[in-house]
């Protein structure tokens, strides 16, 4: 694989994979043969669920249903034997389980040789997620598949009434991922989704070492940014995130977070200095082209 230069004026290197794989933008949508696209992680994931199939609760209520789908190589074709998938969703009761150890409706799965995956579990339903917003019913998924880019993305159902007025379901981008609830014989609902990975920009570990810590920010030293590191990839705490927000690497030693709006970026570009600090220059650009700039340091 051939390697490039990650951060100036340092050894730490890049795996160039590939920048785009199947998928193509055009500036109003994604066009490719078998693509998957990325969606918010949300607020409340958890690392290390338990490997198990069966999500549900006994005595709980909700309508019971299976997830299933195959995991497939970036040729649209090929079965990803082993890729790990993970399932997590609110209750029939509107809540997620962010702290108990049994991990309601949360669990991990892993492909078997047709790069087939199933949970069994209940149909989320629609949460007010604040000032008045109600989100879909979603399930979300994280899909990890060595030698790809770890895939974050939500599922939304046909018919809901929800869809059109929530940011992320009412994207472009979504549009192959509102899915039909079918009914099999014997009347169990069944929801059937494939993935497809994607080749991207890989950084090495030791690159990422340089760069998790705590960051204050210049203006306002009070204010914190915080980045650790998990299975290869560059993780930021936020607020009310349970665990926190996964980065992808674009290139010329920036990141940016994955499955937001259409017209909305944020992205964290870092510096390596030579007196052992790290800049961390953070750009938000909002729906409406507002873009606002903040840099903050770490110390050595």
């Amino acid at each position: 694989m051939k390697r490039r230069t990650f951060l100036q004026h340092t050894a730490l290197g890049v795996v160039a994979v590939s920048t785009t794989g199947f998928v193509r933008p055009n500036g109003n949508h994604f066009e490719g043969d078998c693509e998957t696209t990325t969606d918010i992680l949300g607020p409340f994931y958890r690392p290390d669920s338990p490997v198990r199939s069966n999500l549900v609760v006994p005595g709980a209520p909700g309508q019971p249903v299976t997830l299933r789908g195959r995991v497939k190589h970036k040729d649209c074709t090929t079965p990803y034997r082993n890729a790990k998938v993970e399932l997590w969703h609110c209750g029939a009761d509107e809540q997620y389980d962010n702290t108990s150890p049994e991990f309601r409706y949360r669990g991990t799965t892993y492909c078997d040789e047709q790069g087939r995956y199933e949970f069994q579990t209940i149909l989320p339903v629609p949460y007010d997620d604040g000032n008045g917003q109600i989100r879909p019913a979603h399930f979300h998924l994280y899909v990890s598949a060595p030698g790809y880019q770890s895939l974050v993305t939500q599922l939304y159902f046909t018919g809901d009434t929800h869809l059109a007025t929530d940011p992320y379901a009412a994207s472009p981008l979504a549009k192959r991922r509102i899915l039909d609830v079918r009914q099999e014989a014997g009347g169990r609902k069944v929801v059937l989704f494939d993935v497809t990975m994607t080749d991207a920009l890989l950084v090495e570990p030791g690159a990422l070492a340089r760069l998790v810590g705590v960051y204050s920010d210049e203006k306002v030293p009070t204010q914190k940014t915080e980045f650790f590191k998990r299975d290869g990839q560059l993780w930021r705490k936020s607020g009310r995130i349970v665990y926190g927000l996964a980065c992808e690497y674009l290139g010329d030693n920036t990141f940016t977070q994955a499955g937001l709006p259409p017209g909305m970026t944020r992205t964290f570009a870092f510096e390596l200095l030579g007196d052992g600090r790290a800049k961390m220059t953070q750009t938000y650009v909002d729906q409406k082209g507002t873009k606002t700039t903040a840099v903050a340091f770490r110390e050595k």
